[in-house]
């Protein structure tokens, strides 16, 4: 992950990237469950229900969309749940994770069509911002098209002019 983070310009990043993990929290699931092949929480969800790590992490780490749900005053005055537009460098840091799980999971038969494939299959566009969603999918298929070097180097020329990279 922090090659992935790096080759696009994010230094920080992708060297602060998921420390959560070393939380006694997520550490030890990953230690207890961790098969090569799948996430950690994947195996604590099946044996208790639900990821106490995963709520963990998603929490703490703005790279996940899951982090950008608030609930604003609705005018019934009933709260409900809406995603938040990412800020593009934390979308661009999870294009990178995304990519980079990929390659770990599928080893030697990993392709630039896999991170889409997997987006694709999820839930993530239905609870992501409209936007969001849309420059997540734009990286994940000008990966699948024009390949890693292409697209981490849009990234680099196109994404840092604008905002995205701003700090908050």
């Amino acid at each position: 992950m922090c090659r992935e983070c790096f080759r696009v310009g994010l230094y920080r990043q992708g060297l602060t990237h998921d420390l959560s993990k070393y939380s006694p929290t997520e550490f030890l699931v990953g230690a207890r469950y961790f098969t090569g092949k799948e996430s950690p929480n994947n195996g604590e969800r099946r044996a208790k229900g639900y990821s106490a790590s995963w709520l963990h992490h998603k929490g703490r780490n703005r790279h996940h969309y899951e982090y950008w749900v608030d609930y604003p005053k609705h005018p019934s005055g009933t709260p409900h749940y809406v995603p938040v537009k990412m800020p593009g460098r934390f979308v661009v840091e999870m294009f990178c994770d995304r990519v980079a799980a990929c390659k770990v999971y599928h080893g030697d038969s990993y392709r630039d069509s896999d991170p889409l494939e997997y987006y694709r299959r999820g839930m993530a566009p239905a609870f992501m911002h409209p936007q969001t969603a849309a420059l997540l999918e734009k990286l994940l298929v000008m990966l699948k098209e024009k390949g890693e070097d292409a697209t981490y180097d849009y990234i680099r020329s196109h994404l840092k002019k604008r905002p995205l990279f701003r700090k908050r």
